[in-house]
């Protein structure tokens, strides 16, 4: 893979405002892509692993989720956003990192930017609201 590429969920919007912020505000070199517009398959990505968290998936193939996958965003930008990178890769700030990232993830409906779908799993979004996933 010649990019790295970075996979949000494209129909909450709590998820695309932050990936909106990333392209605008952290110069990393990857992709930044919502799983449902993403080819899966090449990326080596399950649909259980993108609706479960954000990924990661390095050029070497490497896949990493939830805080892991935006601690290597961040490297990957450099300059002043490596240093939190590296910082949530330490070990006792990940141990806190992942609770944290499924708090928020389970909440996202209730944040800024956040709607009700953003609490749906993807096929119940779909019964719902048809493949857009959207109100």
């Amino acid at each position: 893979m010649e990019k790295a590429t970075f996979v949000y969920d494209g129909d909450c919007a709590f998820c695309t405002t932050c990936a909106r912020f990333i392209e605008r505000r952290v110069p990393s070199l990857a992709t930044v892509v919502p799983w449902q517009f993403a080819d899966l398959d090449r990326l080596g990505l399950s649909l259980e692993q993108v609706e479960e968290a954000v990924q990661w998936v390095g050029t070497d193939g490497s896949v990493a989720s939830g805080p892991d996958a935006i601690a290597l965003l961040l490297r990957d930008a450099g300059r002043m956003w490596e240093v939190p990178g590296r910082v949530l890769q330490l070990r006792p700030v990940g141990m806190l990192a992942w609770p944290a990232y499924r708090w928020v993830s389970q909440h996202r409906h209730l944040l800024p930017g956040g709607t009700a779908a953003c609490s749906l799993p993807q096929a119940q979004r779909e019964k719902l609201y048809g493949p857009t996933g959207r109100p």
